[in-house]
């Protein structure tokens, strides 16, 4: 399969897309500007200021408005993003950053740091609960991305990017704890490392491959199925959207690119797929 370019280049680090079907449109940040971006029905793109460093992730709340991982916690903005509140922090090291995040199906918004180095180990897995109180989940991470719930919501589908692996891990949506983790599929280092994912109705996992200019399909028993090809180099994450969950949108980034070398890094890019994608869940605080 080979994605088409859908607009012109509107991010340096694309990130982070969500289909929001109550407006039916994409929502995706560009990162390090900390810009919300939404992509209307007409292809035309608004831009969102949200805060001065960082937007890493953004999900709908079921009560209206949006819930927004930012660079060291977490924010709260209305359906215009005119009206920002901020939420609790979830860490004061300046060292790190929130860098991707999900909502798990009991409503809970889950977020991963990372160093802004890159450091091996520096990040941490958050998790924001309905009453805003904000836990640690998972610690020892390095770059965490892509993760992404089964139907059931008992099995979280998680990247830590430099392991190269897409890992499963068991988890009690009773009380938002992994209880195991298990290697879910390995991606051959010559396709890229993995980086943001989204998941369809057939449980498969679809993850952007940074450094391999594509999207990789790994089916539900773990193997690879298909691959997604595109222009760029850096790609960065994928959702799915469009009036029947078909359709798959993917970010990219200018990121550790030599400038004026790709000049469709940090468009967006969609594919037809031919599956349909998994609703997902909403914050419910």
């Amino acid at each position: 399969m080979k994605a088409e370019q859908i607009s012109d280049v509107c991010t340096f680090h694309g990130e982070g897309p969500f289909w929001d079907p109550r407006r039916n449109e994409l929502l995706f940040v560009d990162m390090q500007e900390g810009d919300v971006l939404v992509c209307g029905a007409d292809g035309a793109i608004r831009r969102h200021d949200v805060h001065e460093r960082l937007a890493a992730a953004v999900r709908a709340r079921e009560s209206g408005g949006y819930v927004i991982g930012v660079e060291r916690g977490f924010l709260f903005a209305d359906d215009t993003f005119s009206t920002l509140e901020t939420g609790p922090t979830a860490f004061g090291d300046t060292g790190v950053r929130m860098n991707d995040g999900t909502c798990d199906t009991a409503g809970r918004f889950l977020c991963g740091s990372m160093g802004w180095d890159g450091g091996f180990g520096a990040g941490t897995l958050y998790s924001l609960d309905t009453d805003h109180a904000v836990s640690t989940v998972l610690t020892g991470v390095s770059i965490s991305n892509g993760l992404h719930f089964s139907a059931s919501g008992d099995t979280a589908f998680y990247n830590d990017t430099p392991t190269g692996r897409i890992d499963a891990l068991a988890y009690d949506v009773g009380t938002g704890r992994f209880t195991d983790r298990r290697t879910f599929a390995v991606v051959e280092p010559a396709l890229g490392t993995p980086d943001g994912m989204a998941i369809d109705v057939e449980g498969g996992i679809w993850t952007a491959l940074y450094g391999g200019g594509g999207v990789a399909r790994y089916g539900a028993d773990g193997k690879l199925s298909d691959l997604v090809h595109l222009p760029v180099t850096n790609v960065t994450a994928c959702a799915f959207g469009g009036e029947d969950l078909t359709t798959l949108f993917i970010t990219t980034t200018q990121e550790n690119i030599e400038e004026g070398s790709e000049p469709q890094a940090g468009a967006l890019f969609a594919v037809e797929t031919g599956v349909e994608g998994a609703a997902l869940p909403m914050f419910r605080g």
